[in-house]
């Protein structure tokens, strides 16, 4: 379920359990419902939530994605930013490497296959025969919770600017 802070725009990805958790307890509404599918109790059948709103305000400072290497294989769909691969292991390689003072940043960090990483080394880029696919960047919060999902609902792609 997509979550929704008071002011629609979006905050995270929950699970149904919690969502209706959060609905049942008067903390959220429903703004659009799975018309396919319901939750069911001995008395009662509630709609099945898609997207839910909180109806407090959630004051949260400028929501930064924290960097870890999940988080760097994650922006990086999985693939290796040298040759493409996604099929081999999978490490995070310094673009400007740490011996030659390279940075734990967004900026200098990507996914790359063991192979490549191996191969590039402790070498700056400009010494290693292949180039960056993509260059690295910072991501936004909005981008992760579309990348969380395999798939997603129809009903979320106007709060995540989707078209």
């Amino acid at each position: 379920m997509l979550v929704l802070n008071q002011s629609y725009e979006p905050l995270s990805v929950c699970n149904t359990k919690k969502a209706f958790i959060l609905i049942l307890l008067g903390k959220a509404d429903v703004v659009c419902a799975d018309l396919k599918k319901t939750i069911r109790s001995v008395n009662h059948s509630y709609p099945w939530p898609s997207v839910i709103r909180l109806k407090k305000y959630v004051s949260l400072p400028y929501k930064q994605v924290i960097l870890t290497r999940k988080n760097i294989l994650k922006r990086d769909n999985y693939l290796c930013s040298y040759c493409g691969r996604g099929d081999l292991a999978l490490t995070v390689d310094h673009v400007i490497p740490k011996a030659l003072g390279g940075a734990d940043t967004w900026e200098n960090m990507v996914c790359a296959c063991t192979k490549c990483n191996n191969a590039k080394g402790n070498k700056p880029l400009a010494e290693f025969e292949l180039k960056l696919i993509q260059k690295p960047y910072v991501p936004n919060h909005i981008l992760f919770i579309k990348n969380s999902v395999s798939k997603i609902d129809e009903n979320w792609k106007p709060y995540l600017f989707v078209h």
